[in-house]
């Protein structure tokens, strides 16, 4: 009786945590001249936290994305323009695997199997008006042997893609 009342007391709580975890549908970030809408994230190819709430792992990377893209936007952006970017698909470097009881978090384990992949549509605005737009599927199959290996900075393989996508693609085009 008393492991019947245990375990109808654990899939009571289990639910309340899962229900404290509801993700917005459609998150949007903006930082400075950056304006990201996140579609349908529960659909990303790979958008896993090794012990994080999903949530605030999903926040936290979504803001720290979005605010690397305005600083090297901010770079290249004359003042009265704007980058607006609805992501479609997100592929963070590595994959994250179980660590079956070492620990009660996974390890995201980064090889050069699993480059960092992004999907997304963008428009360049000065003032109302779209200057420059398109669609983009970035991935950096070289990502392990083109970044600094010091570096030890979160999303740093996502950042350098992003970055390289604003001065290859975006800033010739200005």
């Amino acid at each position: 009786m008393k492991v019947q009342l245990m375990l109808a007391a654990s899939i009571l709580l289990s639910g309340s945590v899962l229900a404290a975890d509801e993700v917005t549908e459609n998150p949007v970030t903006e930082n400075g001249i950056v304006k990201v809408e996140w579609q349908d994230p529960s659909s990303f190819r790979d958008i896993r936290s090794s012990g994080e709430m999903k949530s605030r792992f999903e926040n936290r990377t979504f803001e720290q994305l979005t605010k690397h893209l305005n600083k090297e936007a901010s770079r290249i952006l004359k003042p009265e323009q704007k980058l607006e970017l609805v992501v479609t698909d997100l592929d963070l470097a590595g994959d994250v695997r179980p660590t079956f009881g070492a620990t009660t978090n996974d390890i995201r384990v980064v090889k050069d199997i699993y480059p960092p992949r992004i999907t997304f549509s963008y428009k360049v605005l000065d003032g109302d008006k779209v200057i420059i737009a398109g669609d983009e599927k970035l991935t950096d199959m070289g990502f392990m042997y083109s970044i600094n290996k010091m570096n030890d900075k979160p999303y740093r393989y996502e950042n350098a893609l992003l970055s390289s996508w604003l001065k290859k693609t975006v800033e010739p085009k200005l």
